[in-house]
């Protein structure tokens, strides 16, 4: 019977050993997972942490004390510069150095080396790795980090930094390690200078990354000039620039040629049935920001005040990371991202600094004609040029290493080939020129950001900025305000870069990069404030083609109500960067009414068009009539946008809401109103019964599971970046959305 018991017990210690450490559950032994000893309950902090220790570190020079306040924001004072940006580092990687990570394998496209090729739908290898690569992600870090280094003072600050974080992580043991690391079973690896540039070009990419070239290329080769130049329109009517509409501006420095070719080759509107790439993963083209300063005049304190609310995505950890640093040399407090050193969004003793977006188009496609499939040559000014090659090894959990070969051009790297995943692109080849490619130093703006003292010392900071263009704000306590739209932007002709263009010749090139001086610009302007919103930049009277993607109506909101204001104090200045009203709501609905004979509504219809007459234009949090207008206008334009999209286009292609918007206001009989499918003839209030009806079941299914009030439907949500939803925080009750101030939506 003995026997028997202890070959039991040994069987079942046999199988609990396999179990516990295999990788069947999650991706590191569970045995080792939940040791007491080195596993996930050696993570888990007591509320009242005390983080007082004395550290010593032969890195440093002098003295450092830091002190974290009530909500754990580090004060740092440090007797020289050197040892401030180290204890950044040791700061960032103590609190953050998963993300850190994270964050930087995505960018060098190294994310299978941690998380295996596929997770579940995402297939890590084909949408991140290889995209990544094929990119030149890690080609574009690396030519920018010999700009960076052969900065002695950049070099200095991100050796201080990149000490800092090895400090932290030689620090570690298997108990202490971050809770992720353990999840996924894996080590952290030293960091670098490299890293901190690749995460620069990371950010790069999610906020000057976005572009429409093969969904506007599809839509060109789908309709006639006419109708794609009314769907695709290049400005708003109602549009209230970042700078003034009415500017004079100087003439163009810089007057780029269209090619003679340009109306036979890239303006043939022809039918063309040609399947284009499809990107596999694109940034929010809504990724934005709100800033804006007003100037001592409209203050009641007569100084300046500055407001910057950025916009980026919700995540856990946060992108931002709180800091205050003080040294003999600068004084700054603000936001930091955690793998870069320096404040990003802050201030200082003598004046404040923020950024948005600006959304200007910085990254075209060419089609590459090679010689064979061997891809050796490619044919370039009537010559066949050599191609280079870059051999990426892509390594893969579990799985063998994957090389993808990826060639060079005169242009930059061919990001879509038949060799690629996606080979539904009829065999052709197409090359991205990318500014971001280009060697820059945008660190060292905001190493001269934290220390300016006035404007010219912002002024010249902000020269280097190159890639992500930015809206950058400025105000100082000797009562200036400023903004520059600045970044290296190229000098295009109309509609340039907009399609994919002909790479067989140099005649498709940008011909030049618009001159620092003559960027969009003001500095104490009349009417007392400087603001943006991701609008764009100038009116048509601007000499140069601006192509991107702009939003239209928080900048209107804001300028509105910039413009009223008067004794402004801070607490005006938050509740302003919370406001909820939703201007696009309030110009579109009176065209709604005016075209609706509510006589035939039926009951269901009639429930819910009466909740959005009465609806206060606010999408705050406990509003039905928000959640009824974004439901409804989202339906409206899928029955007066379905046919035309239909037409064999990319189905990533969506016309901006201000297009449908402007349209109908100008003319209810709109040309897309009809629907060119049916031999009758349309009209607005036929369109709009027929999305009522798609809206009525939509609602209808909403308030049965109690999500009508417009916090619930728009359901906000902050993922941790491995989308654990015990890691994250779900159904946030905030209002806010699209066209609002208050930008919050679902992530």
């Amino acid at each position: 019977m003995r026997i028997l018991a202890f070959s039991i017990t040994a069987l079942l210690t046999i199988a609990l050993i396999i179990i516990l450490d295999s990788r069947l559950l999650l991706q590191a032994p569970i045995g080792r997972l939940l040791s007491p000893q080195h596993g996930v309950w050696q993570n888990a902090e007591p509320a009242g942490i005390n983080y007082s220790e004395d550290l010593i570190f032969p890195q440093l020079k002098g003295k450092t004390e830091v002190y974290l306040d009530e909500r754990l924001v580090p004060h740092v004072f440090a007797d020289n510069d050197d040892d401030a940006f180290f204890v950044q580092g040791f700061l960032h990687a103590k609190f953050r150095l998963w993300q850190m990570e994270f964050q930087t394998h995505a960018a060098a496209g190294r994310l299978c080396e941690i998380v295996g090729e596929k997770q579940g739908t995402v297939d890590f290898l084909y949408i991140v790795d290889r995209y990544f690569r094929r990119l030149g992600m890690p080609y574009a870090a690396k030519n920018s980090l010999k700009l960076m280094e052969a900065d002695d003072t950049t070099k200095r600050m991100c050796d201080a930094y990149t000490a800092g974080i090895n400090a932290y992580i030689q620090s570690l043991t298997k108990s202490t390690m971050p809770l992720e690391y353990k999840l996924l079973g894996y080590q952290p690896e030293a960091w670098s200078n490299y890293k901190t540039a690749l995460f620069l070009k990371y950010m790069s990419f999610d906020l000057a990354g976005y572009e429409a070239d093969f969904e506007y290329t599809s839509a060109r080769n789908a309709y006639t000039r006419a109708v794609f130049e009314n769907m695709l329109p290049i400005q708003p009517d109602s549009l209230d620039p970042i700078i003034p509409a009415g500017t004079v501006f100087d003439p163009a420095g810089i007057v780029p040629m269209k090619p003679t070719i340009a109306d036979s080759v890239y303006f043939s509107f022809q039918r063309d049935s040609t399947i284009l790439p499809v990107e596999p993963q694109k940034p929010d083209k809504s990724n934005g920001s709100n800033n804006w300063a007003v100037s001592g005049k409209k203050t009641r304190s007569g100084f300046p005040i500055l407001a910057n609310d950025p916009h980026l995505g919700l995540n856990l950890p946060s992108l931002w990371y709180e800091i205050h640093m003080q040294t003999p040399n600068f004084n700054v407090y603000g936001a930091s991202f955690p793998c870069a050193p320096t404040v990003s969004i802050g201030f200082n003793d003598s004046c404040a600094f923020g950024f948005t977006n600006a959304g200007r188009d910085v990254r075209d496609y060419y089609e590459i004609k090679f010689k064979d499939e061997s891809r050796q040559e490619y044919f370039f000014n009537g010559e066949w040029k050599q191609t280079e090659f870059r051999y990426e090894k892509i390594k893969v959990k579990d799985k063998p290493d994957y090389l993808d070969t990826v060639a060079y051009t005169v242009f930059g790297p061919v990001i879509f080939d038949t060799r690629y995943g996606n080979s539904n692109n009829d065999g052709k080849s197409y090359a991205v020129r990318w500014k971001a490619h280009d060697p820059s130093n945008e660190i060292k703006m905001f190493y001269q950001l934290n220390r300016a003292k006035n404007y010219a010392d912002y002024a010249e900071a902000i020269k280097n900025l190159h890639t992500p263009g930015q809206n950058c704000v400025f105000a100082a306590k000797n009562g200036d305000i400023a903004l520059w739209c600045q970044g290296a932007f190229p000098a295009k002709w109309k509609r340039q870069g907009d399609f994919v263009m002909p790479g067989t010749d140099s005649s498709f090139m940008w011909q030049g990069i618009i001159p620092q001086s003559e960027n969009p610009h003001q500095m104490n302007p009349e009417r007392g404030f400087v603001s943006s919103a991701n609008q764009q930049p100038t009116d048509t009277s601007y000499p140069y083609y601006l192509g991107g993607s702009f939003p239209n109506y928080r900048g209107l909101t804001i300028n509105r109500n910039l413009t009223r204001m008067q004794d402004i104090t801070p607490q005006d200045m938050m509740q302003l960067q919370t406001d909820n009203f939703n201007a696009f709501a309030e110009m579109a609905i009176p065209v709604l009414l005016r075209n609706t004979d509510e006589t035939i509504l039926t009951a269901p219809q009639k429930k819910y068009w009466d909740i959005l007459k009465d609806w206060n234009f606010k999408n705050d949090i406990s509003e039905k009539g928000a959640t009824v207008f974004v439901a409804f206008w989202d339906n409206l334009e899928k029955v007066i946008w379905s046919d035309e999209l239909a037409l064999g286009v990319s189905k990533k292609l969506s016309p901006h809401e201000s297009t449908l918007l402007e349209g109908l206001l100008r003319d209810s009989a709109w040309m897309f109103v009809d629907n060119i499918n049916t031999p009758e003839k349309e009209t607005l209030g036929a369109d709009i019964l027929a999305a009522l009806d798609l809206t009525v079941t939509e609602l209808e299914r909403e308030e049965k599971d109690g999500r009508m009030e417009w916090a619930k439907h728009k359901d906000t949500r902050v993922n941790h970046l491995l989308k654990f939803p015990t890691f994250s925080r779900l159904h946030l009750p905030i209002g806010g959305g699209t066209h609002v101030i208050n930008a919050t939506k679902p992530t």
